[in-house]
């Protein structure tokens, strides 16, 4: 069982990690007991000392800093884990946002709980809710996927194992990659209702709704946005259960240039049919093109099993 958090407001915070929510670009939206917090603790661990070194500038916060990131998480996490055990209160932040969302510290977290050190966190900006909120997608459930491998073939695996979520999906994505994440979603998802999203908060904030096809399609004729990238995708819709003539036309056609199962996963996700069933039936259609395939083709001129 976890033991209980005994944080209180400052001043006089006591010991233990406090996981600090910071702006995801305008300064000021940082919140009051962030900014108590970031004052009282003993020491600020950062991703980035440099980037937050502007933030606390302009808060006039003078707390000592120390970068806590991938890199150096493995050096970094006992150093902080004997800092807590010697009753040192330690602010954890990230570059912008809320920290362990697509960003370090769940290591940390853990190592924690572990040694039953008090934990609690002073919430706050988010890009994936900010994201989410101006999309005009539904709300009401939601997958957050964070970034997706850069690598096209990894990328349509991860872009098809999550397209029959029952909800609406937020994506991190760099910018000069957007077109392409888009373009295959498209080929997995269809024309799903799609918003980008980039500098949110920011002076030149910036929301374009459309199509999954008309948004990878602005992007590759446009080039790629400036600036922070979050991507929101709306979830599959329930149409009326196709029969199965129109079934295998679907998947007949995916097939061709999809694999069985990214095809599989396509057509349930447009269709709202179990994706169990529509991957056999593909897998069905799929052997007997290439038995088909087999028989009509000129024969290999390498000798088979039974050339011997």
């Amino acid at each position: 069982m976890s033991k209980p958090s005994e944080f209180t407001a400052p001043p006089g915070l006591p010991p233990g990690l406090i996981v600090v929510a910071t702006p995801i670009g305008n300064a000021s939206d940082i919140g009051l007991r962030a900014l108590e917090i970031l004052r009282a603790a003993h020491v600020i661990a950062c991703e980035d000392t440099r980037v937050s070194a502007k933030l606390l500038a302009i808060h006039g916060i003078k707390t000592p800093t120390l970068s806590y990131h991938e890199h150096n998480a493995q050096q970094q996490r006992p150093r902080l884990m004997e800092r807590l055990k010697n009753g040192e209160t330690v602010a954890l932040i990230s570059d912008a946002g809320t920290p362990l969302i697509s960003d370090p510290g769940y290591k940390l977290i853990t190592a924690c709980l572990d040694d039953d050190i008090a934990l609690t966190a002073a919430p706050g900006p988010s890009s994936v809710l900010t994201a989410l909120v101006l999309s005009g997608l539904p709300t009401d459930r939601f997958f957050f996927q964070g970034f997706v491998p850069p690598k096209a073939a990894a990328r349509r695996r991860v872009l098809a194992e999550i397209a029959l979520v029952p909800g609406t999906l937020v994506i991190m994505e760099s910018a000069k990659r957007l077109a392409a994440m888009l373009g295959a979603a498209t080929e997995i998802m269809g024309p799903r209702p799609c918003a980008v999203t980039r500098e949110l908060t920011k002076k030149f904030e910036e929301v374009r709704r459309g199509t999954l096809d008309d948004l990878a399609e602005h992007y590759r004729t446009n080039g790629p946005p400036k600036g922070e990238v979050t991507v929101v995708i709306g979830p599959p819709t329930a149409t009326e259960a196709p029969d199965e003539a129109e079934v295998d036309a679907r998947l007949g056609e995916a097939l061709e240039t999809l694999s069985v199962r990214d095809a599989a996963v396509m057509v349930a996700s447009d269709t709202g049919l179990p994706k169990r069933q529509i991957y056999a039936r593909a897998l069905a259609l799929s052997k007997a093109t290439t038995q088909s395939e087999a028989k009509s083709g000129p024969k290999s001129s390498a000798p088979g099993p039974d050339d011997e």
